[in-house]
């Protein structure tokens, strides 16, 4: 038998100087960063153990067992978890109810359940939670934090919930005194000055943590001054704090609900902070499943040890971040910190005034509750969302808070889906005066039109005079048969009555469309949702002969000129949206590319390219030729010298299409002696070079493709030729400030290709070659002429 071949020495070299580095690495970065992210938590968790009712030795076995358990276990490296003030109130409620053990078991199965989430791969579901009742959930726990303790803060005692706390807190103002009063407030005032202080303050002064800063200075100044306050009482070190969960007895349904709270509520907020951190640090991967399931066993392991519930914070993960942080170390050496300082130096935590942490838990609290989410929320239409949700979670409970704020976005979001905007316009803005015949009244319905708006439609169409002219603009994207049902009724008695109707349909499902497809119609025809501004005029004008019923009219002689018909609807729909991008243009253009194609109606430069105003310096003549430097016509050489010396564009667009009129003529050489057979003189060179291998046969590349496409394909690589032969464009092809480009358009089925090589390949691919955009594209181009040319 033969031995198995020894590893490589440059194997093992190799996986030496891979430790090596990321040793380094760990203590260059990680090691710095794990001491920040170690002051700023040691002070937040023994807060958040406060404001939970929970004993304060639990906040610091949280915190140790966030940063090791789910810092080793977690998707996102840089997400440092322990207890956060998201679950004060639930912890809070739990312990009220069931004492602190059974909450250390409730903690333990949430855990568990965390895990199963995982396992499950539900982590990107949790992520469906619409973010106005997260933030709503996170700022009304803020405010019964804030309103808590600020009576604390103030020398008193919180009460037993948020209304209690609003009504005594004038009483407890107006009686404020006493050196508590002054650390609390110390504390708030030292945490909203330390982030601006001025620059001239030295860099490592400004870079200590502000929480560590405060809790350490007026603990201090407490302990000098021999201050008569209230400190904290740790009872007992944090080994002998350790016990292992009580299992309930009674209220089994309450403990059930407990857990599913803690679970869900933890792991949103753990994806939502590791989201938050992925966008901080871009490169970061994050694996939402795993963070389930570091998350589910840091809470199951801090649970069992008689630890607070955790989740990932966004404060220490964005500190992390901030700090330098490259991986996982970080969070994980954190934690150790916190294991070091609890079993050596616990004795120094017992010096804290309550009142220094009471206000640092008013800052949290404050903080929680952040103006920048509420505009963002406003601009979205989900305000109303967020402050139910916030009311429900201050004065009734959490779960009741999340649950009424779900069922209002629910609501909101079933509202936006079956809820139509009607509005009728009449002639007059102010409607006053005697209706006159003539005058054009406009409905305009947006939405989707259902059964549910049909009694609001109808009051709406009732203020419609019998006999007037009336223009029904449809922008919408769904018609129940209710709705068609009432408008087409309207429509017929109205027309009875004198009146006329002229259907617009701007969205994808209106009244015609409902017709026709009734009837077996064109409506079956059409593919899907359009645009209109994709749509030709003879698809969408059509439409108002057909709502007419008797073809245009109306009393104005212009309706019948398709033109202004269309200068009416831009002007009506696209001039307000198009006005901010042309009012950027107003003082000069910058196009991205010169555009060189055919005048046939069909081919479309803006909508092939999926281009606005100022993107393309468009050129079209008949065949897209470029007949440069030919003696009588410098109508496209003027272009190519402005664009090129002027405008500065750094693409130059050769764009042919299938069926080309010009090549038919250039073909069948029936041009003629008059302006198009000299004009179209200009493509004997795509001609000769085309026929140089004719019979099709001999085109192995080009089969399938018509002699028309077979030449206006060969076209576009002469007309690129003849570019790149132009002095200005060989000049600014060589200094690689100009690339050429050739494309073909298929109108049938309306696919583009790109002249890739000597052929052209479809624009949708991924893989063309440098020969797209080639920057001396010549042999390219002239083997493609050549005959070797073809639609792949």
């Amino acid at each position: 038998m033969r031995a198995p071949a020894p590893t490589p020495p440059t194997s093992r070299s190799g996986g030496t100087a891979g430790a090596l580095t990321g040793f380094r690495s760990t203590v260059r970065y990680d090691l710095p960063a794990s001491l920040v992210v170690f002051l700023v938590a040691v002070p937040l968790s023994l807060g958040i153990a406060v404001a939970s009712d929970a004993p304060l030795t639990a906040g610091l076995i949280a915190a140790a067992v966030g940063g090791i358990v789910a810092g080793a276990l977690g998707g996102s490296p840089l997400q440092v978890s322990g207890p956060a003030a998201g679950l004060t109130v639930i912890v809070a409620d739990l312990v009220n109810r069931f004492g602190w053990g059974v909450t250390c078991a409730i903690t333990v199965a949430a855990g568990l359940l965390q895990i199963l989430f995982g396992c499950t791969r539900v982590g990107r579901a949790a992520l469906a939670i619409s973010p106005a009742v997260v933030h709503g959930m996170l700022a009304g726990i803020g405010v019964t934090i804030v309103l808590g303790q600020l009576h604390v803060v103030l020398g008193g005692e919180q009460q037993d919930d948020a209304l209690a706390n609003v009504l005594a807190l004038p009483g407890q103002v107006l009686s404020a005194h006493g050196p508590a009063t002054m650390l609390g407030l110390a504390v708030i005032a030292v945490l909203l000055a330390w982030p601006r202080l001025p620059d001239a303050v030295p860099g490592w002064v400004r870079g200590i943590p502000a929480p560590l800063l405060a809790v350490v200075a007026l603990t201090v100044v407490a302990a000098l001054s021999a201050l008569p306050v209230d400190r904290v009482e740790v009872g007992g070190s944090v080994l002998d704090a350790i016990a292992l969960p009580v299992l309930p007895t009674s209220d089994l349904g309450g403990v059930v609900v407990g857990v599913f709270t803690v679970a869900i509520i933890a792991s949103i907020e753990s994806l939502l902070s590791a989201v938050a951190v992925e966008r901080m640090r871009p490169g970061t991967s994050t694996n939402l499943d795993r963070e389930l399931v570091g998350q589910g066993a840091g809470n199951t392991l801090s649970g069992l040890l008689g630890g607070l519930p955790i989740t990932g914070v966004i404060v220490r993960s964005s500190t992390n971040a901030a700090a330098g942080a490259r991986t996982r170390a970080s969070a994980i050496l954190h934690g150790v910190w916190i294991v070091v300082f609890s079993i050596a130096l616990l004795g120094l935590v017992q010096q804290i005034p309550m009142a220094v942490l009471a206000g640092l838990l008013v800052h949290i609290g404050a903080k929680l509750v952040n103006v920048g989410h509420m505009r963002e929320l406003h601009r979205h239409g989900e305000f109303p969302v967020y402050v139910v949700t916030i009311l429900g979670v201050v004065f009734v409970d959490l779960l009741t808070g999340v649950l009424v704020g779900l069922g209002l976005a629910l609501l909101m979001v079933l509202r936006r889906v079956v809820w139509a905007s009607i509005e009728v316009q009449a002639p007059r803005a102010d409607e006053t005066g005697p209706w006159r015949k003539g005058e054009t009244w406009h409905v305009v319905v947006e939405g989707a039109l259902c059964f549910l708006s049909v009694p609001r439609l109808s009051r709406r169409l009732a203020r419609i005079p019998e006999g007037a002219d009336v223009v029904v603009d449809l922008v919408t994207d769904y018609l129940d048969h209710a709705a068609f049902d009432h408008l087409s009724e309207w429509e017929a008695r109205h027309r009875l009555a004198g009146g006329t109707v002229r259907v617009d349909e701007v969205g994808t499902m209106g009244l015609v469309a409902r017709r026709e497809s009734t009837a077996g119609g064109p409506g079956d025809r059409r593919p899907g949702p359009v645009p209109r501004f994709l749509a030709p005029w003879s698809v969408w004008q059509s439409e108002h002969d057909a709502a007419d019923g008797a073809g245009r009219g109306h009393g104005r002689p212009d309706d019948a000129d398709p033109v202004l018909t269309g200068l009416r609807e831009y002007h009506r729909r696209a001039a307000g949206l198009v006005a901010p991008y042309l009012s950027d243009l107003t003082d000069g253009q910058a196009p991205h590319a010169w555009f060189l194609t055919c005048s046939d109606s069909r081919v479309v430069p803006n909508v092939i390219t999926s281009s606005g105003p100022g993107d393309l310096f468009t050129v079209r003549n008949v065949g897209n030729l470029a007949p440069l430097g030919t003696a009588g016509d410098d109508s496209v050489g003027a272009t190519v010298e402005y664009a090129l010396d002027v405008l500065h564009v750094p693409t130059l667009v050769v764009c042919g299409h299938s069926g080309c009129g010009a090549m038919q003529a250039v073909v069948r050489e029936s041009g003629g002696d008059g302006p198009l057979g000299r004009w179209l003189s200009g493509a004997a060179e795509s001609r000769s070079r085309w026929t140089a291998r004719h019979p099709v046969g001999e085109h192995a590349a080009a089969a399938g493709a018509s002699d028309v496409d077979q030449l206006a394909m060969v076209n576009v690589a002469v007309q690129l030729d003849r570019l790149a032969r132009h002095p200005g464009v060989a000049k600014a092809v060589e200094e690689g400030r100009v690339r050429l480009v050739g494309l073909f358009l298929d109108i049938a089925s309306a696919r583009m290709s790109v002249l890739d090589g000597d052929r052209f390949v479809p624009a949708s691919t991924d893989r063309i070659g440098a020969g797209a955009s080639a920057t001396k594209p010549e042999p390219a181009t002239t083997a493609f002429a050549a005959g070797s040319a073809g639609l792949t």
